[in-house]
């Protein structure tokens, strides 16, 4: 393994003017990386990628064959102007996963955390702003301006609506549609993507307390059985809890959004 303050560049791999590569990077066969980006120490991208436009990715990342990052919006309301992508460390991007730039109207810029793992095929759009350690599974697509929070999984084949809210901890189950805001700690499944329960398993996984595991689920059933509107149920929710995870979902319901809810169904 090459010791960290070596780079590694293949003879066959185009590295242009202006590119600012870390130490210890290993850039291999045919690849190409563009004049703007900058690759943080230790990057590793292992043959065929593209890396381009403003792109500027963390420490210690491994993006595989055929990947291409930072290439312009898929948005025909694009019109050249100067936009990015930034991407945190430790990120896994797997064989021909694409992540796109941002756009004027969406803020200019796509943000990855960290220690994400995006498996071969998923997409990326422009304005998507990730949390950390955030997993999407082979051929999910994440559509424009979406905003998906720490600790997500996205099944495979699934497809998220733009300006969709993802909560933290929230679970997308595979083939799943999701065109409105999940709940943090929501489980999402079904063709249509519908709000089924908890993600029990991701909970116990990350050692959340019984305590508030109990909290979230009565939380859960008030949320689809109160009186009153979803929002609403929520606010009371607020005002009678005392658990942080259940606080998380009332203070993301209660926040702005360009999107309604998916929305517990009848129990």
């Amino acid at each position: 393994m090459t010791e960290r303050g070596e780079t590694e560049i293949h003879p066959s791999a185009i590295v242009e003017e202006g590119a600012q590569i870390g130490q210890g990077c290993r850039i291999g066969p045919f690849c190409h990386v563009g004049p703007e980006v900058r690759l943080g120490d230790g990057v590793e991208l292992k043959s065929h990628v593209v890396v381009s436009g403003e792109t500027v990715m963390g420490e210690d990342c491994m993006v595989f064959p055929f990947a291409c990052i930072g290439e312009i919006p898929q948005d025909l309301k694009f019109k050249g102007e100067k936009t990015r992508l930034e991407i945190g460390a430790r990120n896994r991007i797997r064989e021909h996963v694409t992540m796109n730039a941002g756009t004027e109207g969406g803020g200019g810029v796509t943000r990855v955390g960290d220690d994400g793992l995006f498996m071969a095929g998923c997409h990326v759009a422009h304005d998507v702003q990730l949390g950390n350690r955030v997993i999407v599974v082979n051929n999910a697509a994440l559509a424009g301006h979406c905003i998906v929070e720490d600790d997500v999984i996205i099944g495979g084949l699934s497809g998220v609506h733009q300006f969709v809210r993802i909560g933290q901890g929230a679970i997308i189950g595979a083939v799943t549609m999701v065109t409105n805001d999940v709940i943090p700690y929501g489980l999402v499944q079904a063709p249509r993507g519908e709000l089924d329960g908890l993600n029990l398993v991701g909970l116990k996984r990350r050692g959340v307390a019984r305590s508030d595991i109990t909290a979230l689920r009565a939380a859960f059933q008030m949320l689809a059985q109160g009186e009153g509107a979803f929002q609403d149920r929520a606010r009371r929710l607020g005002e009678e809890t005392e658990s942080q995870y259940v606080r998380q979902i009332v203070d993301f319901v209660t926040a702005a959004s360009d999107r309604s809810f998916l929305t517990p169904g009848a129990m």
